[in-house]
């Protein structure tokens, strides 16, 4: 009880400071704390997520004289693990926003993002320490092994020097300034630990980085459009060795060899490229609004594999997740065919298959979900049908 307690006047101390901070009347913020469970009501309100998400994006945020970034510092230093989500929650808007202004042309008009690195290498730390200068490790499975799901052919020879081992990461190296050569490992093994936790994190939060991911894809890209259809054509020239990768080099996908079509006539401009979005969302039954509004946060950012595997992972819990709600798994539907896109012109063969088989998955999903909706409305409504069959009626008779 004792620690409860504790726990709870810690929340409120740290959010009644943050109502000290935000330009409003306070009285949201300080509602919050008074609550039985302050950092986990501030996690859902709405009006906490726009006041925070203001002062975020505001052009004068980021630098080391921030309030809100000093403030995030420090909460994410206790021990609180409901006040350490709390933080994490606010990584996609502000790894979002950081990344953009790095990469925008008009860097220098910005102050200094010290602050907003000082709380990326507080999340990048805690990784560090978490891991205790181990690699993350990943045993493959050799199929010459018998295992719960097959028997191999061939009899098996033990022999355990065969088991194979792959590296996700390499052991972390601990950092004290965000340097351009190092960057996208601190922010990518930050978007790691907001992983461990996105089954916890509200929509919002998950809708902020899927937005942010479709945008670092890049505006220019109309290829983006076409790849659901690449299975319809390639079913319709009987092809079906046809290699997923000879779509992008058509002449309607401005593309042409691999390199960029210098005709105009071939390749949209960006509106167009946006209203072809929204015709192939629509198809796919994907709300129309998530699909205008992708271009609006964020800008085309490098994306080594560093960074782009653990926006995959987010992205793959976003689009799967089963509590999650539908605005998520759309807006998670059109991040993927964005990146997908870019990965292909980049040539990145690990993002390749990793987001091939996430539009795959999500294809075949949303058909099933469309053919089970289809044959609920087919079904019949009279009320007077019965809805199963009658046991018949059995008569016992005495001799």
């Amino acid at each position: 009880m004792h620690s409860w307690w504790e726990s709870v006047s810690k929340q409120r101390s740290r959010i009644l400071s943050l109502s000290y901070l935000l330009p409003s009347d306070g009285t949201t913020l300080s509602s919050l704390a008074d609550s039985d469970r302050p950092a986990l009501s501030l996690l859902s309100s709405p009006a906490a997520y726009s006041l925070i998400s203001s002062a975020l994006s505001s052009p004068t945020s980021g630098s080391g004289s921030d309030p809100l970034c000093q403030w995030l510092y420090e909460t994410f230093q206790s021990s609180d693990p409901h006040l350490r989500l709390l933080v994490l929650s606010f990584l996609p808007l502000l790894s979002g926003t950081y990344l953009s202004r790095i990469h925008t042309s008009d860097s220098s008009s910005f102050p200094s993002f010290s602050g907003f690195e000082a709380v990326l290498l507080a999340v990048y730390s805690s990784e560090v320490k978490s891991r205790s200068g181990k690699p993350l490790l990943v045993q493959i499975p050799d199929l010459s092994q018998p295992s719960l799901y097959h028997a191999p052919r061939n009899k098996p020879a033990d022999d355990r020097s065969r088991q194979s081992v792959g590296l996700l990461s390499p052991p972390l190296e601990p950092h004290l300034a965000v340097k351009s050569t190092k960057r996208a490992v601190i922010v990518g093994t930050a978007l790691d630990c907001y992983y461990k936790q996105v089954s916890q994190m509200p929509a919002w939060s998950k809708l902020d980085f899927c937005t942010f991911a479709a945008a670092w894809a890049g505006q220019d890209c109309p290829c983006r459009t076409k790849l659901d259809g690449d299975d319809l054509d390639h079913h319709e020239s009987g092809n079906g060795n046809s290699n997923g990768h000879d779509h992008f080099f058509r002449k309607d996908s401005g593309f042409s060899n691999g390199t960029r079509s210098r005709d105009g006539d071939d390749v949209g401009t960006e509106d167009d490229v946006i209203k072809d979005v929204v015709v192939e969302m629509d198809n796919l039954g994907i709300n129309k609004e998530d699909a205008e509004n992708l271009e609006k946060k964020g800008v085309r950012i490098p994306l080594p594999w560093e960074l782009l595997r653990p926006v995959v992972k987010i992205l793959g819990h976003c689009l799967f997740g089963p509590s999650n709600s539908q605005d998520e798994k759309d807006a998670a539907s059109i991040a993927i065919r964005c990146l997908y896109a870019r990965a292909s012109h980049d040539l990145a063969p690990q993002a390749i298959l990793a987001l091939q088989s996430l539009i795959r998955l999500d294809k075949s999903a949303r058909a099933a979900a469309k053919a089970a909706a289809t044959v609920v409305a087919n079904a019949p409504s009279n009320a007077n049908t019965p809805s199963k069959a009658k046991k018949p009626e059995i008569l016992l008779v005495s001799k």
